[in-house]
């Protein structure tokens, strides 16, 4: 189905990557909307292993299809039909967000197009037995257990409320932060995407005497919750997940809500001289990179690419890269980034994990 001519014209070779020579990866995921911010992180990342690669292989140059559902589990498997029907793709870096990598997984599966995610973490997704689906970052499970402890040992906290917004992400990191607090969760909440008066999350948690609030979403409401907090005089720890380490979280809460803000993340902090900037924009560089190095190890269809993948081992930026069974990474680290002095410091987080 995918790749599967060897002459597009550029005169390439099955050993210098013949088939997959003038194609496409495809990138599924937010890149407007209320979290798109993070999905242009992921492009940035990608187009600049693309730029990196075609600057080496003027011969056989690949691009790249971009597919914005924002974020959307409604949106995404329209979008998905598009991606394979589409016989110039060969592979997709995504989907960025879980909802939608639930809602398209089987789809990209019984086409056989090959996929690495660099951001959707829900844990339930490798349990589906889409064994062309990949992700090259830590799942929910690591990430909510080392919140959790993070906020019982290090920030001290006896009393925490947790709140999600009921997204398929959102659910699974919230929830695995709650079964690991154990009696320092005092109660929980949910809220819905697009919501934009907290007030009652506010009164239950003062109610609560709760000294710390963990929220699982993305950076708009985690925002707007923080800010509300704030005014409404709660004075304990806020802490969020990767779906708000973005320095939008800060110009939502505005720098007072804002202030002293835990954000924590399965992604270390991008190298120095790296060419692209935010969070998952180094899994995404790394995803890409992972396809690009089977192209230049002569796989010829999509079936010896997905095998590549599975068996792939290599040190990416983001850190070593090797997958299970299931698909997902091996090893992932989990860190903490602080918001300081009314912005997000994205170089010096704490590894809590």
């Amino acid at each position: 189905m995918v790749a599967c001519g060897s002459d597009d014209g550029d005169g390439g070779s099955d050993a210098d990557g013949g088939d997959f020579c003038g194609k496409n990866l495809a990138f599924l995921g937010a890149l407007t909307g209320d979290a798109g911010a993070l999905g242009q992180n992921m492009v940035n990342g990608i187009e600049l292993a693309l730029k990196e690669y075609n600057a080496d292989n003027a011969d056989c140059k690949i691009n790249l299809k971009k597919f914005d559902s924002q974020g959307s589990p409604d949106k995404a498997p329209a979008l998905a039909t598009q991606i394979i029907n589409d016989d110039t793709i060969f592979g997709l870096v995504g989907p960025g967000f879980s909802g939608e990598s639930l809602a398209t997984g089987k789809t990209f599966f019984e086409a056989g197009l090959p996929s690495i995610s660099p951001s959707a973490t829900n844990v339930t997704i490798t349990d589906q037995g889409w064994t062309t689906w990949h992700r090259v970052i830590g799942n929910d499970d690591a990430q909510g257990t080392a919140d959790a402890k993070y906020l019982t040992e290090t920030a001290g906290a006896k009393k925490v409320f947790v709140v999600d917004d009921g997204q398929d992400y959102s659910k699974g990191l919230a929830g695995k932060v709650k079964d690991s607090l154990g009696d320092a969760l005092v109660d929980s909440d949910q809220i819905s995407v697009g919501d934009t008066n907290m007030s009652a999350i506010v009164q239950a948690v003062k109610s609560s005497g709760a000294d710390a609030v963990f929220y699982g979403g993305y950076y708009t409401e985690a925002g707007l919750l923080a800010k509300q907090l704030r005014q409404g005089g709660f004075k304990g720890t806020f802490m969020s997940g990767d779906g708000s380490e973005d320095p939008n979280f800060v110009k939502v809460a505005g720098a007072d809500g804002a202030e002293g803000a835990v954000l924590s993340a399965p992604a270390a902090p991008a190298p120095a001289d790296f060419g692209a900037t935010g969070l998952y924009a180094t899994q995404a560089y790394d995803a890409t990179n992972i396809f690009l190095a089977a192209i230049k190890d002569g796989v010829s269809d999509a079936q010896e690419l997905n095998e590549f993948i599975g068996s792939y081992e290599g040190d990416g930026v983001s850190g070593p890269i090797a997958f299970d069974d299931k698909g997902d990474i091996k090893e992932s680290k989990i860190y903490a980034y602080f918001v300081k002095n009314g912005a997000l410091d994205v170089e010096n987080p704490e590894a809590i994990e």
